[in-house]
């Protein structure tokens, strides 16, 4: 199978999120909030914290594909209106994943990027429709996805007439079971090589472990990946959605000054 819209043999993509904000174009773009938006005040208050540290994407499910249909489901659209109101307040550019393609017109003003999550990504006539909307797409790997089987995903999209598509490496489902799944960094290199998206990678989804996302997130910036999307919670032990793997308000704040260093570092030795 060839790969043709999203190859590297095409001109390097950049998207433009608007406000100065770009993804792929030398820069190390940090892309942080809940797992799920719960209500108007953990989100503001998460926001508020993320845009004083400089973040200005902000991410937050409103629609949750849970394994179990008894775990919170997320707000829906209320989830989404509540994204896009403290968005505008904070200057904040946002990001949510939508599931049906029913919903991909009515989710239009609510969302600056429209996500594709994991268990989405072979979903072609999601794919098919964002193809035809004229914002960018962030298009999760699959848990159990090939290189080639993601970038072809990224060719439905591509093929309707949208390559505004950003690509985000979040963990593989393999035989080890201490991690919620294997994190595979040796993708960002591979991705680069092969196509002209730029990739990001989510170290909270790929560890499964707040401890381990900061590592994750330095790993990160050292493979050159074009960005980190991360789950920061108020209270992560009380959160509805995947606290385990969230940080907390000091630890993103740590996390930020860490990868703040090593990306100076980095510039350094280039």
């Amino acid at each position: 199978m060839d790969i043709k819209l999203v190859s590297s043999s095409n001109k390097k993509k950049v998207i433009d999120l608007g406000n100065g904000v770009k993804i792929g174009d030398g820069e190390f773009t940090i892309i942080a909030g809940p797992c799920a938006v719960e209500n108007y005040e953990q989100l503001e208050a998460t926001a508020k914290f993320l845009n004083k540290l400089g973040v200005n994407v902000l991410r937050g499910g409103a629609f949750k594909p849970r394994t179990s249909p008894y775990s919170f489901q997320g707000l829906g659209f209320q989830g989404l209106k509540y994204l896009r109101d403290v968005g505008k307040k904070y200057n904040m550019k946002v990001i949510s994943e939508i599931m049906d393609p029913r919903d991909v017109e009515r989710a239009y003003d609510l969302v600056d990027v429209y996500q594709v999550g994991s268990r989405n990504m072979q979903n072609y006539s999601l794919l098919k429709e964002l193809g035809n909307v004229d914002k960018p797409v962030m298009l999760k790997r699959g848990m159990t996805a090939t290189v080639n089987e993601w970038l072809m995903a990224a060719e439905y999209i591509a093929l309707e007439g949208n390559d505004n598509i950003i690509l985000c490496e979040r963990g593989i489902r393999t035989f080890e079971n201490y991690t919620r799944n294997t994190l595979d960094l040796t993708v960002v290199p591979i991705v680069k090589s092969l196509s002209k998206l730029p990739i990001i990678v989510d170290p909270s989804h790929g560890t499964g472990m707040r401890e381990l996302v900061a590592t994750m997130a330095r790993a990160s910036v050292v493979v050159s990946a074009d960005g980190i999307m991360v789950e920061v919670h108020p209270s992560p032990d009380n959160a509805l959605s995947d606290g385990f793997q969230s940080l907390d308000f000091s630890m993103m704040n740590e996390l930020i000054n860490q990868v703040d260093i090593l990306k100076k570092y980095m510039n350094e030795l280039e």
